[in-house]
């Protein structure tokens, strides 16, 4: 039975990496993936899916405003899927979260999105509250704070290495720019 899947975590958690493992696995056992990723994240490359850890594949993209579900049935139209695989899931609009939904439910098509659950203000993105609230299962990555604790949050450094608290939601960056830490200390790197 396809099912709609939620991997959520911070910054540095090995979401892209699961990613890139679960794919892998079906394809060893002879199966069709379809990998997407967003469109104006690239810093691996346009169209492409890396992790820190070295390993990266070619992906489609998905722009803002763009119909899921007929991305995938278009895909589906040159061969079988066995499973739809979404990096960076918090970059898509709640109604692109319904269609990849409707993917699953009409096309009877496995997907599996990865993506951060709360921005460095410590709000949802709206692809996050989405799949929170539809998604059919749930798995948090976990990644550890610098305190060994579970990390929770991300902050994000400006210039003088110091937490903003300020600025648009969406800033493309990694280890230079997000740093992921438990609630405690993000609350003390943002003066609360």
């Amino acid at each position: 039975m396809a099912k709609l899947y939620f991997h959520y975590s911070t910054m540095n958690a090995g979401k892209s990496t699961l990613l890139l493992q679960a794919a892998h696995n079906y394809r060893e056992g002879g199966m069709e993936t379809y990998l997407v990723t967003a469109q104006f994240d690239n810093r691996a490359g346009e169209g492409r899916i890396a992790s820190r850890i070295g390993i990266g594949e070619k992906a489609d993209t998905f722009a803002p405003g763009e119909d899921m579900f007929a991305k995938i049935a278009a895909r589906l139209t040159l061969g079988p899927v066995a499973c739809v695989f979404v990096d960076e899931a918090q970059f898509l609009s709640q109604d692109q979260v319904w269609q990849l939904a409707r993917a699953v439910d009409d096309l009877k098509t496995p997907v599996m999105c990865y993506g951060l659950r709360v921005d460095f203000q410590g709000n949802l993105f709206p692809g996050s509250a989405a799949l929170l609230a539809w998604a059919d299962e749930m798995r948090e990555v976990r990644t550890i704070c610098h305190c060994g604790k579970k990390a929770t949050m991300v902050i994000r450094r400006g210039p003088d290495g110091r937490a903003l608290t300020s600025g648009e939601q969406v800033v493309i960056g990694g280890n230079e720019t997000y740093v992921s830490l438990c609630r405690k200390h993000w609350r003390a790197a943002v003066g609360d």
